[in-house]
């Protein structure tokens, strides 16, 4: 994996890619815990944790995760496409896109790449954008695509 530092512009732009990195760890998706999410954001729709009726009804033969539980788990799916060094804080700005494209059935095993989409220098740091795509094993269309937004601000002091 690539190491750069949060300031250096062109370093981070060169690693920009059209292809994805290796995927990370394989995580699996419980029922357990797709029902502890439903009960945390009160999403308790019938087609994530109605086992049975989800079975019956549901267009895809059983219950499916929620998609930002899906979204929730990428920092342990570890899919990082670079390391950023020499910051002081890495803030959270946002996405610059998120979609949902194919279910996450219960009892799937998830796993996720990603790439450099590129840097920009802002008042406050370096915004680094970067894709993520998180797929179930062994599927050809991924279940989600993210493009992140991270801000590096330099040290304090």
């Amino acid at each position: 994996m690539d190491e750069v530092r949060f300031d250096d512009i062109d370093g981070i732009n060169a690693l920009a890619s059209e292809e994805f990195g290796e995927w990370g760890p394989e995580v699996e998706v419980t029922q357990d815990m797709i029902d502890a999410y439903a009960e945390l954001t009160g999403d308790r729709q019938w087609i994530h944790v109605d086992v049975e009726r989800a079975r019956k009804e549901s267009p895809f033969g059983g219950p499916i995760a929620h998609g930002f539980l899906t979204l929730s788990l990428l920092p342990t799916l570890s899919a990082s496409a670079l390391v950023v060094v020499g910051q002081g804080s890495a803030v959270n700005y946002g996405a610059r896109s998120l979609r949902f494209l194919a279910p996450v059935p219960s009892g799937s095993h998830i796993h996720a790449r990603s790439r450099v989409v590129g840097a920009e220098t802002k008042p406050r740091g370096t915004l680094v954008t970067t894709e993520v795509e998180i797929a179930v094993v062994g599927a050809e269309k991924p279940s989600l695509l993210y493009g992140m937004q991270i801000l590096y601000a330099p040290p304090r002091g």
